[in-house]
């Protein structure tokens, strides 16, 4: 194409999608970049394109994504850490969202609302565009941490050693990264040992931090899928405010899916601009449902796991992405729960013991929402639990992306109430109220 015709479909270009998207040349620019060995191998001078082509070819590498358009589900709430000029009764809360667009892959998503003395959410408005953050992977690695991960992700010994052997107990991002690739680049290599270096390197991918713009709204921040180890969806986020000695962080838990393989993770944030993520490691630290307590048990993080996929377990450690030695303390006990049973967010602290929310499922896979009430110095010991659910999925609620499902990632308690936000059969999200001194009444307290 010649200056003027480059320059022509620029600008409808840019006319037409301008408006829709923030610094949308900043992205045309990135994704040309992206493949500037591409062009270079070419034999094209890459720096003698004009900054018009480079954002032409950067548009012709870019699409839009409609975040949210197969479903909006499996929230979770938190007490935001803004709590200035309210009324008497309210509170401002951060809700997120697992939310799904096209090839049923999974994001983060986030909103801002307030509840008001009635218990009546009230929503703010949602951002006019998508921030897109900025990556950055872990700089250091520890050796005996990284192959016991290894191990538990069940990767052949005799594949691993050839690259761990070489490394020093603290080794780098990027020497890992071309070590492996060197050995991904030999076309003769098995289709086995080729498995087993690709998922070593999503597990170095998987510890990374991402840093949000500043001058970008809750409501606009995203977490889309970075890692391979996640490249077909980030699913099920539970947050939790988390205090220890008058200082608050929040974390969350989420299952990181590649199409075949899961693996949990962590989140850490302080501000809800930079986000922390970790892969968690332990014997502890599988299959779905983890949910860390909001505080230390006697001087230890807890946290919640349903590791058989049927029951109720709890760990307890020293560190947050270190987790051995589950125990079990519940399993399915009603008809309701039989298929299995497993918690709807991060416990509760409440003056009668930790309010554990669960869910079981039960015949024709109808996912329904319980309670249980456990010890606060040992939450191995229940005190109460519900005979039937809080909620069972209603006639105008049983149809969805997934039937028959209503499912929480998190609740919290306001003016003696608690507020359980729950997702409709995989499609909408909506919450309940309920009332405290009843629920306890029906869990026997």
């Amino acid at each position: 194409m010649t200056e003027v015709q480059v320059n022509q479909a620029l600008e409808q270009t840019l006319r037409e999608f301008s408006s829709r998207h923030r610094n949308i040349s900043k992205i045309f620019f990135k994704h040309c970049n992206n493949i500037r060995g591409i062009i270079e191998k070419m034999q094209v001078d890459f720096e003698a394109l004009s900054d018009e082509r480079k954002m032409l070819i950067g548009s012709y590498c870019t699409m839009e994504y409609s975040l949210e358009s197969a479903a909006f589900f499996n929230p979770s709430i938190i007490e935001d850490f803004d709590q200035s000029y309210l009324e008497k009764g309210e509170k401002r809360v951060i809700l997120s969202f697992r939310a799904t667009g096209e090839g049923h892959i999974s994001s983060i998503v986030f909103r801002r609302g307030i509840l008001d003395a009635n218990n009546d959410l009230h929503l703010s408005k949602v951002g006019d565009y998508v921030d897109m953050a900025e990556i950055s992977h872990k700089t250091l690695y520890d050796k005996s941490r990284f192959v016991k991960k290894l191990k538990e992700m069940r990767i052949p010994e005799k594949y691993t050693s050839s690259i761990m052997d070489n490394l020093p107990e603290k080794f780098e991002y990027y020497s890992f990264k071309n070590s492996v690739g060197m050995l991904l680049n030999n076309k003769d290599i098995s289709s086995s040992r080729r498995i087993a270096l690709e998922e070593m390197t999503w597990l170095v991918d998987s510890f990374y931090d991402i840093q949000f713009h500043k001058d970008s709204d809750l409501t606009e921040r995203v977490i889309f899928p970075i890692s391979e180890s996640e490249s077909r969806g980030i699913e099920d986020a539970r947050f939790v405010r988390f205090t220890e000695d008058e200082q608050v962080k929040v974390y969350a838990t989420y299952t990181a899916y590649n199409g075949h393989t899961i693996l949990p993770k962590l989140v850490l944030t302080e501000d809800f601009y930079s986000f922390r993520i970790m892969p968690l490691h332990g014997n502890g630290a599988r299959n779905k449902n983890l949910a860390l307590f909001p505080a230390k048990i006697k001087g230890k993080y807890a946290m919640l796991s349903r590791i058989d996929g049927v029951n109720n377990y709890l760990m307890y450690s020293e560190r947050t992405t270190l987790w051995n030695n589950p125990i079990m303390i519940q399993e399915p006990k009603y008809p309701w729960e039989f298929t299995q049973i497993g918690n709807c967010g991060s416990p509760l602290w409440t003056e009668k013991g930790w309010l554990i929310i669960t869910h079981g499922v039960g015949p024709m896979r109808r996912y329904s929402i319980g309670a249980s009430l456990m010890d606060l110095n040992d939450p191995s010991k229940e005190i109460g639990r519900l005979e039937e659910p809080i909620l069972m999925p209603l006639e105008e609620e049983r149809n969805g992306y997934v039937p028959n499902v209503v499912y929480s990632c998190g609740s919290l308690i306001h003016n003696k109430s608690l507020i359980l936000p729950y997702a409709v059969s995989d499609y909408s999200s909506t919450y309940a109220v309920v009332d405290l001194e009843e629920l306890f009444t029906a869990l026997g307290e």
